[in-house]
């Protein structure tokens, strides 16, 4: 039972940290590419952690890839089994299906935000030359 909590942390936390980088990243060049530039600076007066978060994306991003890899690690790790009650089991059964969908939205979630931070502009340049 400590293991599925352990494993229900971490993808929770995998979730929060991935999203963490759609906030830094994507959501300021998704509202700039739709014309929204007040809308950006206006966020960035009001939550300056924003200008924060985007100065070190790369540990933002490195951190929560590397709670990506750990989250997948203790979903997919062999030698995993739930216990043999049958209530715990179908218990661990449900769980395990929500962990699996929460931790393929973060990873999502992530490849977003990796995409609008390292790869949107120079695609750009590349296509403009």
């Amino acid at each position: 039972m400590r293991q599925m909590r352990a494993e229900a942390g971490a993808t929770w936390l995998t979730l929060f940290a991935s999203t963490g980088t759609l906030i830094c990243c994507a959501l300021p060049i998704l509202l700039v590419t739709l014309g929204l530039g007040a809308a950006v600076a206006s966020l960035t007066s009001s939550f300056p952690i924003l200008i924060t978060l985007s100065q070190h994306k790369a540990w933002i991003f490195a951190g929560s890839g590397a709670l990506l890899v750990l989250a997948g690690w203790l979903m997919y790790r062999p030698g995993r089994a739930c216990p043999a009650d049958p209530a715990v089991a179908e218990l661990c059964a449900r769980l395990q299906i929500w962990n699996r969908r929460i931790y393929w939205s973060a990873v999502a979630i992530w490849g977003v935000g990796f995409a609008a931070a390292y790869l949107a502009l120079p695609i750009r340049i590349w296509l403009d030359a």
